[in-house]
């Protein structure tokens, strides 16, 4: 479970990361076909997660409120979930 975490985390920082990337932006078909990569890998990544998930972890993930589904797994990986 830790492993699938870890990779969920990661993805989730990638996405902000493309988000915030000035340079990527002026290229915006670029930038959508990123955005667009990593959306389908952090769906993976959700449905590769043990069941059941923490219910507001789900709801995040659900709602593709993503920056609160990073928030809530650095909060949690120091307890678990």
């Amino acid at each position: 479970m830790e492993n699938a975490i870890v990779d969920l985390r990661e993805a989730l920082r990638e996405r902000l990361a493309i988000i915030h990337d000035e340079k990527s932006r002026r290229d915006e078909t670029a930038h959508l076909a990123r955005l667009e990569s990593v959306s389908e890998k952090i769906d993976k990544l959700e449905a590769a997660l043990p069941r059941p998930i923490d219910p507001q972890l789900a709801h995040y993930l659900k709602r593709r409120s993503y920056d609160k589904a990073l928030e809530f797994l650095e909060r949690s990986c120091s307890g678990g979930l």
